[in-house]
């Protein structure tokens, strides 16, 4: 009873107040939060679910916030044990399993290298487009906008020009973590503030390249600030229309020094904190399309269930996902399009590929998935094998001709 006059304002289509996102996130009453998601969603969406075809690619884990960003557990620092950046050759190498795929995004992030300029990645970029004209750029997070545009002396919107011109379709949302100030404090002191990555947002819209937006929950934050946070990226789609998804990304508190810290080692977030979530960001976001899951955090199960509280996007086969497996993910570096198809499908919803800008690609009307060889259910994280053979093949490949760029000044 005590969600009654928001699930009214709902029904009639109403934008809900920041009391109402409070309520929401202290209420218990999931199964109603979860309905009210679906038919903000059902509204917008009808009964598809998006994924996409895409490979993520992390040219290099070296990060100057390697000692401040104490939530992370991918960014190392430059003589660290594990640290790596990778040539442009082992970069196309990488990307060539695109060719054996129907790879349709490349998915790029890393750290924030003290060496690599623009150039590095401009180069990657062009080159990449070069190989595989047919596959968009999502690429480089706000931070690393605004790290770049410092390394090079120009101004972010230079950079993102630049990036443009090399072939960047679209941004990523990572970064953001929860504006609010004290949290940022906490678990991120010195990188961009919720203003400056605003900001950055603001100016890839204004050069018409969108963008998603995320909120990290799960760690210091309170309620408080996830509504905060979320009006304020409702208040930059009202104002230019730029946001294509928005993905609650849940903290991972193993093998990071804020897990230690909240002696949470081992203990991630719930589904139920996960499903409320993606729920309350469909209800308060009324003006961001789409919502997504990322199952590499949540496991393809929760992600599944999320596709009846408010979400409309499966996020994709996203090969070798990096960044949350470092933080001892249990889920699979991959999912095949069967596996995605049959997630859809087992929710009652209908599949659909997109492209990086929600273009449908194909739908799967009398497609039948092939009965999987192991169980679907993950098993933990990919065999190391798999992975190793990808990098050893990049590495082989960057060793039989000179490189097309290597690392700045000696910088691994």
């Amino acid at each position: 009873m005590n969600l009654r006059p928001i699930a009214d304002k709902v029904e009639r289509g109403e934008r809900l107040t920041r009391e109402d996102g409070l309520a929401l996130f202290a209420s218990n009453d999931l199964l109603t939060i979860g309905r009210l998601a679906n038919l903000a969603n059902v509204r917008k969406n009808g009964e598809r679910v998006y994924f996409a075809a895409n490979q993520h690619i992390n040219p290099t884990n070296v990060c100057i916030l390697r000692n401040t960003c104490v939530f992370c557990s991918f960014a190392r620092m430059p003589k660290e044990d594990g640290a790596y950046t990778r040539s442009l050759d082992e970069v196309f190498a990488e990307a060539d399993a695109a060719r054996d795929n129907p790879t349709r995004e490349f998915h790029i992030v890393g750290g924030l290298h003290p060496k690599l300029k623009l150039s590095y990645y401009t180069d990657m970029f062009r080159g990449l487009k070069q190989r595989h004209p047919q596959v968009m750029i999502k690429a480089l997070t706000a931070v690393e906008v605004a790290h770049l545009a410092r390394i090079d002396g120009i101004s972010t919107r230079d950079v993102l020009v630049a990036m443009k011109e090399a072939g960047v379709s679209t941004l990523p949302g990572g970064g953001a973590e929860v504006f609010s100030p004290a949290a940022r404090a906490t678990i991120a002191d010195r990188k961009l503030t919720g203003e400056e990555w605003l900001a950055v947002h603001r100016e890839a819209h204004q050069l018409g390249m969108p963008s998603n937006c995320t909120m990290l929950y799960g760690h210091v934050e309170t309620i408080e600030d996830r509504v905060d946070h979320l009006l304020a990226l409702r208040a930059l789609q009202d104002e230019t229309g730029g946001f294509l998804t928005y993905i609650p990304l849940a903290y991972h508190p193993d093998h990071n020094e804020l897990g230690e810290t909240l002696g949470r080692t081992g203990t991630a977030t719930t589904g139920f904190d996960d499903l409320k979530n993606i729920a309350v960001g469909r209800l308060l976001l009324d003006n961001i399309p789409h919502v997504k899951t990322h199952w590499p955090m949540v496991t393809p199960f929760i992600s599944q269930v999320a596709l009846t509280f408010g979400c409309d996007d499966l996020e994709g086969t996203v090969v070798f996902e990096r960044v949350y497996h470092e933080a001892g993910a249990p889920t699979p570096m991959w999912l095949s399009y069967d596996e995605i198809v049959t997630l859809i499908r087992g929710a009652g919803k209908e599949p659909v590929e997109r492209d990086s800008l929600y273009q449908t690609v194909r739908t799967f009307e009398g497609y039948q998935t092939k009965p999987p060889a192991v169980p679907v259910r993950p098993q933990g994280p990919a065999p190391q094998g798999a992975l190793f053979q990808i990098e050893h093949r990049a590495q082989a490949a960057a060793r039989r001709k000179p490189p097309v760029a290597t690392v700045v000044d000696g910088a691994e």
